[in-house]
């Protein structure tokens, strides 16, 4: 099993997301992966990522403005418009830095809009995405993250997120696995990765997603323990 650093938890010390990267090579990792590169320009984040010779393995999709709550669009009705601007921003993100995974938000809950309106507006736009993201060999990816995390976020459960993969049916759209989220929503985590594990058909790089106590650097003991790999 390879392992990313994610650099929106790990290498703080070094500085902004640019420093993050080269501190992350000299470390030893290989792949990285960031939430949201958004606020530095495309061009200057791949020439970083070619100078140190790292692959991007994921991104999150454009959220919009973070500061005032906004966490994607993706299932907010009235938004539609949004969510295609940020899919587009997002997708000229990830051909730049060669990323061929975008995970996709789909925001936070409407009190003036219900259960169904949500799902029928997740589902229109993830029907869209996906027709986007193949044109350009990008698989999207949809992540259930529990409701003590973020509170509102409306993708917070795997049978939604099952069913509406199963329901596109379609290569460029998966489940993106976070073990916290998992045991925080479902608990029994062996048994559910096996059961969700058709669904992330996944081998490539696991991300590292965790903010040390200390060094970044330092804190990787666990990788040698585990036999891990950058």
């Amino acid at each position: 099993m390879k392992v990313a650093a994610n650099l929106s938890f790990m290498f703080g010390e070094a500085g902004g997301l640019l420093a993050r990267y080269k501190a992350a090579k000299e470390t030893g990792f290989l792949a990285v992966e960031c939430a949201f590169p958004y606020s530095v320009p495309e061009q200057e984040v791949a020439a970083v990522l070619k100078e140190q010779g790292l692959q991007q393995v994921l991104i999150n999709s454009d959220p919009g403005d973070t500061h005032a709550g906004e966490l994607g669009f993706a299932a907010i009705p009235g938004k539609e418009a949004r969510f295609r601007d940020s899919l587009e921003r997002s997708i000229l993100y990830a051909k730049a830095l060669g990323c061929s995974k975008l995970h996709i938000m789909s925001g936070r809950r409407c009190e003036n809009h219900d259960e169904s309106a949500h799902i029928t507006t997740f589902e229109a736009n993830l029907r869209h995405a996906v027709g986007r993201l193949a044109e350009e060999n990008i698989t999207g990816l949809i992540e259930p993250i529990n409701p003590v995390s973020i509170p509102g976020y409306f993708l917070n459960n795997y049978d939604t997120a099952v069913s509406v993969i199963e329901k596109i049916n379609s290569p460029n759209l998966r489940l993106q696995l976070d073990i916290f989220h998992l045991q925080m929503i479902c608990g029994n985590v062996s048994n559910n990765i096996k059961k969700l594990a058709p669904l992330i058909g996944y081998s490539d790089y696991v991300g590292a997603e965790y903010t040390p106590s200390g060094s970044s650097s330092g804190s990787l003991q666990w990788m040698q323990q585990c036999g891990l790999t950058f």
